[in-house]
């Protein structure tokens, strides 16, 4: 790795000061994080939002999916394992074609959908909720520590928080994972990263699959500060 030189920036998620560059990362110079392991892009680099939502455009997911619902089932079945009946929920970062909200509501789970761009109603966030439930989306994050401690206010105690995007391993090659070569991918999490984030807020956690991990805060957390 090679120390990162001028224009610095902190690390979004937990403010080391200028993490060093990944050395094979081209000029965008993704930073690696030594204080909570995060991988991040460097703000100078993120897309602008016309440019971010113009790429969401062009996915096409539907819940008249199957091949899209199997994908979110990674998440969908350990949680709904793990929920109370009559949880209510939240989908955050729902995307242009909602479909894990759907999935969840036909099993009998409430969830409300909130989305930059699609779904921006900010009531949404105004509540709290029994479970939290984010695919695809945290690699996305501009402002991990924002939208982490975001989460953690809308939670209840003894809440779960789902999450799903890919892990770079202690194998992946950062300089050619096919993850990375996405413009709108941001951020990446090691396992380090899941357990500072559990630390930060005093949740628990595990890994429910290879690209899900489930926190849950604790039955006696206080909401804390947005």
């Amino acid at each position: 790795m090679n120390r990162s030189s001028g224009d610095p920036a902190p690390c979004p998620l937990c403010g080391a000061a200028d993490p060093p560059v990944i050395a094979g990362t081209g000029a965008t110079g993704y930073r690696d994080c030594s204080a909570c392991g995060l991988i991040s892009m460097h703000p100078r680099h993120y897309p602008r939002p016309a440019d971010e939502k113009a790429h969401y455009d062009t996915h096409e997911n539907s819940p008249s999916d199957p091949r899209y619902r199997r994908f979110l089932n990674r998440l969908a079945a350990p949680m709904i394992e793990r929920l109370k009946p009559g949880a209510r929920g939240l989908d955050y970062g729902s995307g242009p074609g909602p479909t894990l909200s759907v999935m969840l509501r036909e099993a009998g789970f409430p969830t409300r959908i909130y989305d930059p761009f699609y779904a921006p109603e900010t009531d949404a966030l105004t509540g709290t909720y029994d479970f939290i439930t984010c695919t695809e989306t945290a690699e996305h994050f501009h402002a991990p520590a924002r939208d982490f401690q975001r989460v953690d206010r809308l939670l209840v105690p003894g809440g779960w928080f789902g999450m799903m995007t890919e892990f770079p391993s202690m194998d992946t090659d950062f300089g050619t994972w096919w993850y990375r070569r996405d413009p709108t991918h941001v951020c990446f999490y090691r396992e380090e990263t899941l357990s500072w984030i559990a630390r930060r807020f005093g949740w628990r956690w595990e890994r429910a699959g290879r690209t899900v991990a489930i926190f849950q805060k604790p039955e006696d957390a206080r909401r804390g500060p947005d």
